[in-house]
């Protein structure tokens, strides 16, 4: 639990950082509120697939009969892409996305970069 609030509070603070750097370079042609709102939710986006990849990554890891520590996870705007250099079977490749599906924020999972036996 201490390493969740250790990371929600460099993702609060990266937050704020990226919103200052966006008040920092406001042009006038766009009002700055705008500017610094469309700034912060790209900031929420990066911090929510980076919290959707650890998440996967750690529940992978966790699991029983899946090789996690050679699965590749990357995420990008919910959508996870899965991969690996080392041959999984048809039922770990399964698991693997009935894993990936149920955390939350996935909005899509793409496996086809897991090598098959």
């Amino acid at each position: 639990m201490k390493k969740f609030a250790i990371a929600a509070a460099a993702a609060t603070a990266l937050t704020l950082t990226m919103a200052n750097a966006a008040f920092a370079q406001t042009t006038t042609t766009q009002a700055p509120m705008t500017l610094a709102a469309g700034e912060v939710t790209k900031a929420k986006e990066a911090t929510s697939d980076t919290w959707i990849t650890t998440k996967v990554k750690s529940d992978l890891v966790t699991e029983k009969g899946i090789p996690g520590t050679d699965i590749k996870v990357e995420t990008n705007k919910g959508v996870v892409s899965l991969s690996s250099t080392v041959a999984v079977t048809d039922a770990q490749k399964a698991t693997a996305v009935a894993i990936t599906k149920k955390i939350k924020g996935v909005k899509a999972v793409s496996a086809d970069g897991l090598k098959a036996e």
